[in-house]
């Protein structure tokens, strides 16, 4: 099980309100939400092996470098994402919540943790869940392995299971085509434009018909005419340019090179003594020892 920690804590922090505070009156909405997400998984789906995947890098340069308006909108100041004041100071507690635990937390410089998912969804032998509220992670699901998405947009005691035929009935695309289908219709959420006047159902349209973007551009350089919706050529035809650099921005990596860990749900603790010390000063005594309990059944 992969989550997308910074997707989840987001949800927590947006979900449960500021009044949640620790002693010294921080809020701490964020770090409780975050851990009890985690037990209800866990109680759940009984994962063998679980990693919280972070952001070492939310806009990496690659992408920058490749479509300048990525994420542009979202920058605070310098390379620093726009972040609300008291969700700031609680992402170090989270991180060292997990680490106290045992729980394997993966970032890569120059990465963001839809990368680290990716790298390790493709490094995988076996069944992986993904959970997350990020659509963009619809492009790894894979039914012959199987590889889901556990899509947290109805909350998390009410997961969306995302499997090929999910996005086929949902895009009317292939199973397996996402990631084309988001490059040519866009995404406004983090700066991608899209080819100019095709929105989803031109989109689905191409992707369906050529099967892949690759299949669609060798269509398009090759004088190919048949198969293009009215005006679709044209409008292709002009944002040729885009189309040779979004599929490295849209894509996520399979291939960052992520440091050794032990990725095994902890039976117990990893540093009883310092998750004591965090539940104490932050007051996380509850949320704890429900995850704790649900960390013991597991390992029964």
């Amino acid at each position: 099980m992969l989550l997308d920690t910074p997707s989840l804590y987001f949800r927590a922090y947006y979900g449960i309100p500021e009044s949640m505070t620790a002693p010294d009156g921080m809020p701490v909405n964020a770090v409780r939400g975050l851990i009890d997400m985690i037990a209800t998984l866990v109680r759940q789906y009984r994962p063998a092996e679980l990693v919280a995947t972070m952001d070492a890098d939310w806009r990496p340069a690659f992408r920058v470098s490749a479509i300048p308006t990525y994420k542009a909108h979202r920058v605070a100041h310098g390379d620093v994402e726009e972040v609300p004041d008291t969700l700031v100071p609680q992402i170090p507690v989270i991180e060292q919540v997990l680490d106290a635990l045992g729980i394997a937390r993966l970032e890569c410089e120059g990465y963001e943790a839809d990368d680290v998912i990716g790298t390790l969804t493709h490094r995988s032998k076996g069944a992986v869940d993904i959970v997350t509220g990020d659509r963009d992670l619809f492009q790894l699901v894979d039914d012959s392995r199987p590889v889901r998405v556990l899509y947290t947009a109805r909350g998390i005691r009410n997961l969306q299971v995302v499997d090929e035929g999910f996005v086929t009935e949902k895009y009317g695309i292939p199973g397996r085509g996402y990631a084309d289908f988001a490059t040519l219709r866009g995404d406004p959420s983090d700066g991608l434009p899209g080819v100019a006047g095709v929105g989803e159902k031109t989109a689905a349209s191409l992707i369906t018909r050529f099967g892949s973007l690759r299949s669609l551009l060798e269509a398009l350089d090759g004088g190919v005419t048949e198969g293009f919706p009215a005006g679709a050529r044209l409008k292709l035809a002009a944002a040729r340019d885009y189309l040779s650099v979004a599929p490295a921005v849209v894509e996520v990596a399979p291939d960052a090179p992520l440091p050794d860990a032990d990725l095994t749900l902890p039976a117990e603790p990893k540093d009883p003594e310092a998750l004591v010390r965090l539940a104490d000063r932050y007051d996380l005594n509850s949320p704890l020892n429900r995850l704790l309990n649900e960390l013991a059944k597991s390992a029964s």
